[in-house]
């Protein structure tokens, strides 16, 4: 599975990066929805987990912040290095091993945008989000909405995680992506359970500029979601509470 979802960025990341200024569903659905969760990034410590080709990156820099990212496609930091000149602090890094690069409470907020679903276990990726966050940081991040996976890959087995693959033509060309479905519990818990509470979650709508791009996708996401937000802020650790 690794190697086929580096295989599939690798693909898509020269028109992923053309495009992603514009592509409605990521520029007037995803982002302004997720960005909307960032409170203040003006002088915050953030790392963009995924980073991509550093679009995200390159908004909250502009707004003051201190930006680390990484992606597991080379092609995709090369290109968030291009997009943010000498300004951040991009890498190559598999979103499924540990951070050993960085500190405990190194950072003021996570961020994660549309890419958690590439993990089977989500746990101990959110523990090491947990570790290199401040006491009271915040994990963002966006995926696709339980609900909406059940119904687009007509899974037999929601109460699972499952393995599904689609076949993306958005972006130029059409390029198999692989991932995994998972029901809302498994989404919830893992934020839970390794030192999170949740503190907002949005069912996101699209934004006006996306109808005047694709009028149709507009309608249906007015109706029913693909994406979720989440907003997890850090538990105070026992010894931070009684002080």
């Amino acid at each position: 599975m690794r190697e086929k979802i580096i295989a599939a960025y690798e693909d898509l990341a020269d028109n992923y990066n053309a495009m992603i200024d514009h592509k409605p569903h990521n520029a007037y659905y995803d982002r302004p929805n997720t960005l909307a969760l960032i409170e203040s990034p003006k002088g915050k410590s953030i790392l963009d987990a995924a980073c991509g080709p550093g679009k995200y990156a390159e908004i909250l820099l502009e707004q003051g912040a201190e930006v680390s990212g990484f992606d597991i496609s080379p092609k995709m930091v090369v290109w968030a290095k291009e997009r943010n000149e000498s300004k951040g602090n991009f890498f190559v890094h598999d979103l499924s091993n540990p951070l050993e690069m960085f500190e405990d409470a190194s950072f003021d907020i996570v961020l994660c945008a549309l890419a958690m679903h590439y993990l089977e276990d989500w746990n101990s990726t959110v523990q090491e989000f947990c570790r290199v966050l401040k006491p009271n940081g915040a994990l963002v991040i966006s995926i696709e909405h339980p609900f909406f996976e059940h119904l687009y890959f007509k899974s037999e087995k929601y109460f699972e995680v499952e393995a599904v693959k689609a076949t993306w033509r958005g972006f130029g060309k059409a390029v198999e992506v692989n991932s995994y479905r998972r029901p809302l519990h498994e989404c919830l818990s893992p934020l839970t359970e390794n030192g999170f509470y949740i503190d907002k979650l949005v069912e996101p709508k699209p934004v006006a500029e996306f109808e005047k791009l694709d009028p149709r996708h507009f309608k249906e996401l007015n109706e029913f979601p693909s994406f979720l937000c989440i907003r997890a802020i850090k538990k105070p650790s026992t010894q931070e509470s009684q002080i």
